[in-house]
């Protein structure tokens, strides 16, 4: 009997690489159709004005800095204090801190900006705290599940063959736990370049300046470029977060 060698097939996140490979090329057909269906079109004075090259490219490039800003800030407050709050002499303090970030989640993006627009004033930091509030809690609540997730047997092994606590964490720990990590990751990206589009609000600038102006002076085409470009940038970064996954993912797991 011939055994046939069936081809392995590697994914990551539940996606396989290919459909990885597969996504910047739908993210390119979606921008070329965009930018063919406005050429198409007989823009009046105000649509130039709004959708020209340095407009966008202007607005694209705030919305980036205001999501790539407040997502670094999240990995670097919301991971080292879900590390933290799993460690044995703080974990007593993990249900209040999660119950702030509850907080958090629960009062709706629009809100938080305003709030804090009214309180603190306007503008791009004002924008990026509003952002952080907004998606710290699935990075900090999936830290803790991913840590606390990891075989115990394995946490013992560790120690038992002379590593550190802290050698322990980062050797053992952290790896296994990369991938419910990263699934939380990839949803604070996601509302975050969602809420970033509420910035507009607040003087912050972004792609929901484009919405904005669409809805206000219903304007189809501006309104629709934002819609489009937002939702390309959200399929990029949850692209990149996929590739992330993959290359740190432990194998076997």
């Amino acid at each position: 009997m011939t055994v046939t060698a069936v081809p392995e097939r590697t994914e990551t996140g539940g996606r396989s690489l290919a459909g990885l490979l597969v996504t910047p090329l739908f993210l390119v057909l979606v921008s070329v159709a965009l930018y063919v269906y406005v050429r198409g079109l007989d823009l009046d004075a105000i649509e130039r004005r709004s959708i020209n090259r340095s407009e966008i490219a202007g607005q694209t490039v705030q919305h980036v800095k205001l999501v790539a800003v407040s997502t670094a800030l999240v990995l670097a407050i919301a991971i080292p204090l879900g590390v933290l709050l799993t460690r044995p002499r703080l974990r007593r303090l993990s249900a209040p801190f999660l119950a702030l970030a509850n907080v958090g989640q629960a009062v709706p993006s629009i809100g938080v900006l305003v709030l804090l627009a009214v309180t603190v004033g306007i503008g791009f930091q004002k924008a990026v705290i509003a952002l952080i509030l907004v998606s710290a809690l699935p990075v900090l609540r999936n830290t803790m599940v991913g840590l606390r997730g990891v075989d115990r047997s394995l946490v013992d092994a560790g120690r038992g063959i002379g590593l550190s606590r802290t050698a322990v964490l980062f050797r053992v720990e952290l790896p296994l736990a990369v991938p419910v990590i990263l699934a939380s990751v990839r949803v604070a990206v996601i509302l975050n370049v969602g809420s970033a589009t509420l910035a507009a609000f607040t003087n912050a600038g972004g792609l929901g300046e484009l919405i904005n102006t669409g809805i206000s002076l219903n304007r189809t085409p501006i309104l629709l470029t934002g819609s489009v470009l937002t939702a390309v940038l959200a399929m990029a970064a949850d692209w990149l977060i996929g590739i992330a996954e993959y290359v740190l993912r432990p194998r076997g797991i």
